[in-house]
């Protein structure tokens, strides 16, 4: 079977769409005012013409009410004549009751009219032609006591309607060439205003081109646009503004990224050279072997927790949710912990419970960074405590706070972004790279949370904001 191949076309510009849509609007009007204007200039000329007709029969009647005999008709034609004279190429024919003609005029011959309309009701109007002219003929029954009898005699009086014929034909070529003319004009104009209209939007257009990687502080001025485009000059703005952030963010990423990785790789580089340098015993390259694990494992962790994090970010919809006593893992975290707390000195301390919703791996990893996080910080014989408490019908806030170093205040706002360190002393902290508190602010909003940090008087607090879980909320 013969398959055909579908040829897409291309949609119409807006310009287009816009001109079409005046075309056709003025079309549509023109046209409906056309036929208005030439309806009711024929109407004024046949209720001109009817009007003239009802004078001539009203005259013609008034002459036949005086008849008593056939001398005082004869006597009558010379004032129908007079009658007809003053009526531009007017025509009367008078038939009795047999169809038989009693007068009739100088000019057209309406015998045939006549005989035609003999039936017709009184002061029917009817249009008639013959041969070379038209005519609009108005049918009068009039009824006179004569010698002639006392049945009515039908008056068929006629006016020629050529020259209004002539007239309405051109002023209706007149006017539709003018209503084509005029919708030509309408549409150009109409091109023209839409063209006009959308210059603001070319320039958004041209202000839109300039932008590249280099220049991503173009902005758009909403003040400077019509109010149709403002909501889009807003939005653009905004858009424009987070993925300039987002493109120093993935520029200060990758200069990270290269400074960390260039650490562990230079010390690789130095150990190898070393222990090739000359040769060495079993142990001291057992020594450089296990030195050069450490450096593999670091940079293996920090690779992991790179993909986490880009996991966790671009897919946040993706984890199991299942309802989750943090108490319960709190505890399961202590244990963990337990063996390098006690070597350091530090207690663990567990206040309160709660229940949230959420995917079990991802919330352990962030609470234990938080944890690890604290001990790591916390000098001997000081405790890290951990406060669960529901802050309303639909949040669990966790609180870690630990004693130790207070941070300053121009480091808060930073502690969540990767590879950002207050010191030295804090270069491990988290995941060993500076990735820890990133991933823990990652997990919690992936969760629909928040997290903030305070530290002051020697006392640092990390706050977690969870979702309630089933059995946490009240109705």
């Amino acid at each position: 079977m013969a398959e055909t191949e579908a040829i897409g076309l291309r949609p119409l510009s807006l310009a287009q769409r816009l001109t079409l849509l005046i075309a056709v609007a003025a079309m549509l009007i023109f046209v409906v005012f056309g036929w208005v204007i030439g309806t009711a200039m024929e109407q004024h000329f046949e209720a001109g013409d009817i009007a003239e007709l009802e004078v001539i029969g009203d005259a013609v009647e008034d002459g036949l009410a005086g008849v008593r005999s056939a001398a005082d008709f004869q006597r009558l034609e010379k004032r129908f004549k007079d009658i007809l004279v003053s009526h531009h190429r007017a025509g009367l024919h008078i038939s009795d009751a047999r169809g038989e003609p009693v007068y009739a005029s100088d000019g057209p011959d309406l015998a045939a009219l006549a005989r035609r309309l003999g039936r017709a009701p009184d002061g029917s109007v009817h249009r008639w032609s013959d041969a070379d002219h038209n005519y609009r003929a108005l049918v009068r029954r009039a009824a006179i006591p004569t010698t002639l009898g006392t049945s009515p005699l039908t008056l068929t009086i006629a006016l020629q309607t050529d020259y209004h014929i002539r007239f309405l034909t051109h002023f209706r070529k007149t006017l539709w060439l003018m209503i084509v003319a005029s919708i030509g004009i309408m549409t150009f104009m109409g091109w023209i205003a839409v063209r006009q209209g959308h210059a603001p939007l070319r320039r958004i257009v041209s202000r839109i081109r300039r932008i590249s990687a280099s220049e991503l502080n173009v902005r758009l001025e909403p003040d400077t646009v019509p109010a149709e485009l403002r909501d889009l000059a807003v939005s653009f703005n905004e858009m424009l503004q987070r993925v300039d952030a987002s493109f120093h963010r993935l520029t200060g990423f990758n200069a990270d990224i290269a400074h960390e990785l260039r650490t562990p790789i230079a010390n690789l580089m130095t150990q190898t050279q070393v222990a090739m340098s000359r040769a060495r015993t079993v142990e001291q390259y057992r020594e450089t072997l296990y030195s050069n694990m450490e450096e593999y494992e670091r940079m293996a962790q920090m690779v992991n927790d790179m993909l986490f994090l880009a996991q966790t970010e671009s897919s946040p919809q993706q984890r199991d949710d299942a309802p989750l006593e943090l108490g319960q893992e709190l505890k399961a975290l202590f244990d963990y912990y337990e063996g390098w707390a006690e070597e350091r000195g530090v207690r663990l301390q567990l206040e309160g419970s709660g229940t949230v919703r959420g995917d079990r791996a991802m919330l352990q990893r962030a609470l234990g960074n938080l944890l690890s996080n604290a001990i790591r910080h916390t000098p001997s014989g000081e405790t890290v405590r951990v406060r669960l408490r529901r802050t309303s019908e639909v949040e669990i806030e966790v609180a870690v706070e630990n004693p130790g170093d207070t941070i300053g205040a121009e480091h808060l706002p930073k502690l969540f972004d990767r590879f950002y360190r207050v010191d030295r002393s804090r270069q491990r902290e988290g995941s060993g790279a500076g990735l820890g508190l990133a991933i823990v602010k990652s997990i919690v909003e992936a969760h629909g949370g928040s997290i903030s940090v305070q530290s002051a008087a020697g006392l640092t607090r990390f706050q977690l904001r969870l979702p309630a879980g089933p059995g946490d909320r009240t109705d």
